[in-house]
C-alpha cells in the first residue's frame, strides 16, 4: 500500500499542472487559435499539435487533461492524439537530464522519436477515423447536449459556468480569466474525466508496483524479444519522462540493450493504463488502437535502429552512461501536499457537486428541463 501511495504522489504534482495548463488554454487561449491550427483533420494540425506538445514539461499523466482540454476545445482527433504522443515522451527538463545520464546521442534521437511517432500516430487518426469532425461526448453529456457554443452564435453570445458572465470572452478580466481557468480545469475537466482517471491511477500504480524491474533481463541477450518485454511491461505501468531514464540506466548497466532502453523511454512516458482508459472513453476505440500501434511500432523501429548503429559500430549509446539507481524518495512536502489536494478536487467534482445537484453550462445533471444552461 505505501508503494501505491508513492507512486500516486509521484504524479500528483503533475495531474495538477495538466489541469492547471487545460484551464489556463481554455481561458486565455481564443477559440480562433484551435480551429485556424489545430481543427482540421490534415497534417499541418497534427504538426502543430506536435511542435506545440515536445517541449512541454508534462508526464503521461498530466497530459490526459490538457489533451482532452484541446479535443473539446475544436482540435481534430489526429492533433489530439500527435500531442497526446509527443507530449509526455519529453520536455525540456527530460531532454536536459537525458543528456547528462545518457549523453548526447540520446538526447537527440529521443525528441526525433517522440516528433516522428506523433506525426504519423496524428496523421494515421486523420485518415481512418472517419468520425474527426464530430464533438467528443463526455459522460455527462450523453443524455443531452448544451454546449457553450452554439452554431453561428459564438459572436453574440456564449454561456459561461459562472455569475453574471454573459458578456463576451474577449472583455473578461485577467481576474476573470483566471477564475474561468481555474473552474474549467479543476472542475469540468475533473468531472469529465475524472473516474476514469482514478480507476486507471489505481491500475498503473497495481503495475508498477508488483512487476519487478528483474522481469526486463529475462531477454537480455535477444533484442526483439528485450524489446517486446520492456513494451509489455512498460506500456500500461507509470513512469514519467525523467523518472524513466535512471531506470534505463541501471538495466543498461546490467545488460539491456541501448534499443531495448530506449522503448522503455518512449512507451514507458507515452502512456499507461490511465491515460488508455481515458483515449478510450473520449475518442474512441478506434483512435485507441491507433494511438498504440504508434508508440509501439515506433519504438520499436527506434529502437532497433539505435541497436543496429551500436552493434555495427556506427555510434556508442553506451559511452556516456552515467552510473545511478533509480531513487526511491519517501515523498516531500510538495508531493503529499498535491495528493492531498487532487484528492479533495476529485471528491469536489464527482461526488459533492453531485450530491448538490449542481447545473453547469455542459449540462452534467438532467438539464432536459431547462430551456437554458444555468450555472446555479
Amino acid at each position: 500500500m505505501q508503494e501505491i501511495i508513492h507512486i500516486i504522489n509521484e504524479m500528483s504534482p503533475y495531474l495538477l499542472l495538466g489541469f492547471l495548463l487545460a484551464g489556463l488554454m481554455h481561458a486565455f487561449i481564443p477559440q480562433q487559435y484551435y480551429s485556424k491550427y489545430l481543427a482540421k483533420p490534415n497534417f499541418r494540425s497534427v504538426l502543430n499539435a506536435t511542435l506545440f506538445g515536445i517541449p512541454l514539461p508534462l508526464c503521461s499523466c498530466g497530459v490526459i487533461p490538457t489533451a482532452m482540454s484541446l479535443r473539446k476545445e475544436g482540435a481534430s482527433k489526429g492533433a489530439a492524439t500527435s500531442f497526446l504522443i509527443a507530449t509526455p515522451q519529453t520536455g525540456v527538463d527530460s531532454i536536459i537530464a537525458t543528456s547528462s545520464l545518457m549523453g548526447l546521442p540520446f538526447a537527440i534521437i529521443r525528441p526525433i522519436a517522440a516528433l516522428i511517432t506523433a506525426l504519423f500516430g496524428g496523421s494515421l487518426v486523420n485518415t481512418f477515423d472517419k468520425n474527426n469532425d464530430d464533438k467528443p461526448h463526455t459522460e455527462h453529456e450523453e443524455h443531452h447536449e448544451c454546449h457553450c457554443h452554439h452554431e453561428h452564435e459564438e459572436e453574440h453570445h456564449e454561456c459561461h459556468c459562472h455569475e453574471h458572465e454573459e458578456h463576451h470572452e474577449g472583455e473578461k478580466s485577467f481576474g476573470e480569466k483566471i477564475k474561468t481557468a481555474l473552474e474549467y480545469g479543476y472542475v469540468e475537466m475533473m468531472e469529465d474525466i475524472g473516474k476514469w482517471l482514478i480507476i486507471g491511477l489505481i491500475v498503473a500504480g497495481l503495475i508498477t508496483v508488483f512487476v519487478p524491474e528483474e522481469a526486463f533481463k529475462v531477454f537480455q541477450g535477444n533484442t526483439f524479444l528485450s524489446m517486446l518485454l520492456v513494451l509489455a511491461i512498460a506500456v500500461p505501468m507509470y513512469v514519467c519522462a525523467t523518472g524513466s531514464i535512471p531506470i534505463a540506466v541501471a538495466l543498461m548497466l546490467k545488460g539491456l540493450t541501448p534499443g531495448a532502453a530506449l522503448v522503455l523511454l518512449m512507451a514507458g512516458p507515452a502512456c499507461n493504463m490511465a491515460s488508455l482508459l481515458v483515449v478510450r472513453k473520449v475518442m474512441g476505440t478506434k483512435t485507441l488502437v491507433i494511438y498504440l500501434a504508434s508508440i509501439i511500432l515506433g519504438s520499436i523501429i527506434f529502437g532497433a535502429a539505435i541497436d543496429f548503429m551500436q552493434f555495427n559500430g556506427i555510434m556508442d549509446f553506451t559511452a556516456n552512461l552515467v552510473s545511478t539507481t533509480h531513487c526511491e524518495e519517501g515523498g516531500n512536502w510538495i508531493e503529499w501536499t498535491s495528493t492531498a489536494i487532487l484528492a479533495a478536487l476529485l471528491i469536489n467534482a464527482l461526488v459533492i457537486n453531485r450530491i448538490r445537484g449542481k447545473e453547469h453550462c455542459h449540462c452534467h445533471d438532467h438539464e432536459e428541463e431547462h430551456e437554458h444552461c444555468h450555472c446555479h
